[in-house]
C-alpha cells in the first residue's frame, strides 16, 4: 500500500475506492418516487377527512314531477320572442299594455295563470322583464311552459 495522497483506492486493491466528482457522470433525472409518496399519502389523508368535514343540515328537497297542463280559457298564453317582443295569447302588446291587462286580470277571482313561453334563444332578461311586470300586476301564479324531453334525455 502506498502513502502517496494522489492514490484514489482505500484498502487492499478489492476495496472500495473513492471517484473523483469530475469523473463521475451527471444524473439529469429527478427521483419522482418521494413526490408519489407523499401525493398518495396526502390523497389518503384527503379521503378520510372529507366526509368527516363536510356536514349538511338535513333537508327534505321536493321530486321533480310534470304536470300537463290543460289550457283553461282563463289562463293567460304570454309568448316572448328572441327580439324581445312579447306576445298576449297571438297579438303582440308593448310592455305598459302588458302591466295594465295584468293588473286587470290580477282583479278577477280566481286569478288566471300566466304562463310564459320564452323561444330558447331568447336572452333571460327578456323573460325575467315580463315576470317582473306579472309579479308586479300583483299575479299569484306564473308558470314556464317548456318543451318535453324526449325520452332518455333526464
Amino acid at each position: 500500500m502506498s502513502n502517496d495522497p494522489s492514490d484514489e483506492t482505500i484498502g487492499s486493491g478489492g476495496g472500495i475506492s473513492l471517484v473523483v466528482e469530475e469523473d463521475s457522470p451527471v444524473n439529469s433525472t429527478i427521483n419522482t418516487t418521494p413526490l408519489v409518496d407523499i401525493m398518495l399519502v396526502m390523497l389518503i389523508i384527503f379521503l378520510i377527512t372529507i366526509p368527516v368535514a363536510v356536514k349538511s343540515i338535513p333537508v327534505v328537497l321536493p321530486t321533480e314531477r310534470n304536470v300537463v297542463v290543460t289550457p283553461r280559457k282563463e289562463n293567460i298564453s304570454l309568448s316572448v320572442r328572441t327580439d324581445g317582443a312579447i306576445f298576449w295569447n297571438l297579438s303582440e302588446v308593448t310592455e305598459s299594455q302588458l302591466a295594465a291587462r295584468l293588473a286587470l286580470a290580477a282583479r278577477e277571482d280566481p286569478q288566471p295563470e300566466v304562463h310564459i313561453r320564452g323561444d330558447l334563444s331568447t336572452k333571460y332578461f327578456e323573460v325575467g322583464k315580463v315576470v317582473e311586470v306579472a309579479q308586479k300586476a300583483g299575479i299569484l301564479k306564473i308558470g314556464f311552459i317548456t318543451k318535453a324531453p324526449r325520452p332518455g334525455e333526464g
